[in-house]
């Protein structure tokens, strides 16, 4: 256990998850006060790499702050962030129908994006409680006519205080199905993230490792990019759940409060 310890802590570059590694909703989970001082005092790089959408980074800077936790806004990457830097490479300054909350709205802005609802060249579908019928009805036949349909990550579900909430992919599923076109998604387990993610931490992946709780995205993820990872069984996958899949991470522990008890 301590050479698995010592191997982990040796990383020079950490992405690390946030729902079920960092806290379940508006529950902080142990030990992530301690194990994040001793990254600041250590002098470690780290980034935050969330698949949820909704929230802008300075949102998350101040979700962690009522946590407790004062963390610049610079250490926070989202899929909506990801999506945005893809769409803007694939069709620099094009227009979008968003059926997602303000992290997405406010990063597809952020790269000169316009907002389209009669012929956009995209429909893109993110995490959000502002779902209804009409948008999904609109999205469809927008995607019959031609806009190509993104995601900004396959998540089917997220942990919640109560449970857990459905997430894009279970969003974007009767989109799909209505206009007979799949979806393309951006976020984990899609290595360009984990690609970008390196570049703004200055890392190379051997140096780096990825801490996160879900088996499909987290792990995938990571041994995709080629970049140890690191499981933690505080939120999504539990133990029995590892062996459902035909790989397994470098490391598993049972939270990040294992890296500082």
């Amino acid at each position: 256990m301590e050479n698995v310890l010592e191997n982990i802590k040796g990383k020079e570059g950490f992405i690390i998850d946030m729902d079920g590694v960092i806290y379940h909703g508006n529950k902080l989970l142990p030990g992530v006060t301690d194990f994040l001082a001793w990254l600041e005092e250590s002098g470690k790089k780290y980034l935050f790499l969330t698949n949820s959408s909704e929230r802008t980074p300075k949102e998350l800077h101040e979700k962690m702050k009522r946590l407790g936790i004062n963390v610049g806004e610079e250490h926070f990457y989202t899929s909506a962030l990801a999506t945005a830097s893809f769409l803007s490479n694939q069709k620099p300054n094009g227009s979008a129908y968003i059926i997602g909350d303000a992290g997405l709205i406010h990063a597809l802005y952020s790269v000169g994006y316009s907002v389209n609802n009669v012929n956009p060249d995209y429909v893109v579908v993110g995490d959000t409680h502002s779902y209804n019928f009409e948008k999904v009805e609109l999205a469809v036949n927008l995607v019959i006519r031609g806009a190509k349909l993104i995601g900004t990550n396959p998540d089917i579900s997220g942990p919640v205080e109560v449970g857990i909430t459905p997430s894009t992919k279970a969003l974007i599923a009767p989109i799909e199905i209505a206009a007979g076109k799949k979806a393309y998604f951006v976020g984990k387990p899609n290595p360009l993230m984990m690609r970008s993610a390196l570049k703004r931490l200055g890392v190379k992946r051997e140096e780096a490792i990825v801490i996160g709780d879900r088996m499909d995205t987290d792990v995938r993820c990571g041994l995709e990019s080629e970049i140890d990872t690191l499981l933690v069984l505080s939120g999504i996958t539990d133990r029995n759940g590892i062996d459902q899949f035909p790989y397994r991470p470098r490391y598993i522990l049972n939270g990040i409060i294992d890296l500082v008890s």
